[in-house]
């Protein structure tokens, strides 16, 4: 229900929930199951390693930077807005 309620995903700083519900919408996502924009507020660079360990994973060719550009990034959440919107 929440899903089809919503027309973006956000994640604040979390620990492993968080990261398993924003990691499972941008899978859904990889796989054609939506088209919604996903974002991750980085409040005082929180999300700095776990950026860092998906441009790794594209690096070393287990993910698609295609992909990996499907999550979007602010320091702001006025900022991820305008970027989902545009």
């Amino acid at each position: 229900m929440m899903f089809d309620l919503s027309n973006t995903f956000i994640a604040l700083p979390g620990g492993f929930g968080t990261l398993e519900e924003i990691a499972e919408i941008l899978t859904w996502a990889q796989l054609g199951l939506h088209s919604k924009p996903c974002g991750l507020i980085n409040v005082d660079g929180y999300f700095d390693h776990l950026l860092a360990f998906l441009g790794n994973a594209v690096s070393n060719g287990f993910m698609k930077q295609e992909h990996r550009k499907m999550l979007l990034l602010s320091a702001t959440p006025e900022n991820l807005l305008d970027q989902m919107t545009a």
